[in-house]
């Protein structure tokens, strides 16, 4: 039976093998397919905005699916840009404001009560600003009467160095429209009722205001944050000055983040370490049950940057020269076996992608003893490590300087996981 991600990388590479090119050529395609992508990351946070507005001014049943389903439109190109993360310091010192996770959710506003409170790792897992207009953080008063970007940023992003106190980006946008998922490995995303925004009477949850104040605060703050990053990778940005001064160590960037995601962070983090777990919260978005797609089009994000070619959420296409072309000049061999190898992984994570759209979750593919989802995403790791080693391969046809990619104990060293 062939599947539909089949027919689509199948078309794709069709027009994938551009003419060979020098190396400033393909730091330029790689540039500009960072810009597009952040660009239309912009662009769907622009419509979250406009749904999230209209939640909040007009709240309804019908005004949040609008929200959920705006935000899960914008979380297809961004997470085709985060193959630019690990390996262009500019990507990997912002991200943790738009993209970190898990949360603490208890930071942010009411949870269950098995949640649990503050715990000795996280003073403030429970602080719940939402309810909270004034409180004392790391010792000093905060002011959380009006909840604005510059609180979110400023005082409770990673408040008192605590990771997962995290305060802005895409999870507690997530958070704030679909709630706790508090299905476990059952069927079902987060059910936050519209009435969580609501005014006066029919509020329910508490301080609806103040949680549709939060939920504005912190799509505004997105909405800046991606246009700043969008600003780096134009023509005199400095994303994209500091990739093209050197050559090599621009090769270095592309292979770096490629090789890093592909491994350490998808194969290892995000996807290993859940199944070694058995924990549904180990899941990249865990309140919508979106998880699929995240790790889906982080797949993409590895190929296409590869082949020089992504297409835009308008449909259009931004290709170029590619690194593919370089290493198909270094040895062939290596560059035909790279790209097979990625579009390998891409039916893997289409395999996911389907079971999950017809009601298989990726949650409940983590349960121990689901033979069915240990075996759908065992089979995706395998790709991306199987890949990792092809990455490897054209490292070494291009002469590039030893590249050090990322790690995970879920692969490198099972038994720390339990430690």
């Amino acid at each position: 039976m062939t599947s539909r991600f089949s027919v689509l990388l199948a078309t794709a590479a069709l027009s994938a093998s551009p003419a060979f090119a020098d190396k400033a050529a393909v730091l330029g395609t790689y540039a500009d397919i960072a810009q597009a992508k952040y660009e239309d990351s912009l662009i769907s946070a622009q419509r979250l905005k406009a749904a999230v507005d209209a939640l909040v001014s007009t709240p309804s049943a019908e005004a949040l699916e609008t929200a959920k389903a705006a935000w899960i439109a914008a979380r297809v190109p961004y997470q085709q840009s985060e193959v630019y993360r690990f390996g262009n310091a500019i990507v990997d010192d912002w991200e943790g404001k738009v993209n970190a996770w898990p949360l603490d959710e208890g930071l942010i506003d009411y949870v269950d009560a098995t949640y649990g409170g503050a715990t000795d790792e996280n003073l403030y897992a429970a602080l719940n600003v939402v309810a909270t207009p004034s409180f004392t953080l790391s010792g000093a008063e905060i002011d959380a009467s009006q909840i604005t970007p510059a609180l979110l940023e400023g005082d409770l992003h990673e408040a008192d160095e605590v990771e997962s106190n995290v305060a802005t980006g895409y999870h507690a946008i997530e958070f704030l429209l679909w709630g706790q998922d508090l299905n476990g490995f059952g069927p079902g995303a987060g059910n936050r009722p519209w009435t969580d925004f609501a005014a006066d009477a029919a509020c329910t949850g508490g301080n609806c205001d103040r949680r549709g104040a939060y939920l504005v605060a912190a799509t505004d703050l997105l909405l800046s944050d991606l246009e700043w990053m969008t600003a780096q990778w134009a023509e005199e940005g400095e994303a994209r000055a500091t990739l093209m001064a050197d050559e090599d160590a621009g090769l270095s960037a592309i292979l770096t983040g490629m090789g890093s995601l592909s491994y350490g962070e998808q194969a290892g983090e995000r996807m290993k370490l859940g199944l070694m777990l058995n924990d549904p919260e180990e899941e990249h978005d865990c309140f919508s049950d979106n998880t699929h797609n995240s790790h889906f089009y982080d797949g993409m994000g590895i190929r296409n940057v590869y082949l020089g070619r992504y297409t835009r959420i308008d449909g259009t296409v931004v290709s170029g020269p590619s690194l593919s072309s370089l290493v198909a000049e270094a040895d062939p061999s290596v560059d035909a076996e790279l790209k097979a190898n990625l579009d390998a992984t891409m039916f893997e994570l289409g395999e996911i992608k389907t079971a999950a759209e017809a009601g298989f979750a990726y949650d409940m593919m983590l349960e121990r003893g689901n033979e069915a989802g240990e075996a759908l995403i065992m089979s995706a790791v395998e790709a991306l490590v199987t890949q990792t080693r092809s990455i490897e391969r054209a490292v070494a046809a291009l002469g590039v300087d030893r590249i050090e990619f990322e790690g995970s104990d879920s692969l490198d060293n099972p038994d720390a996981v339990f430690q």
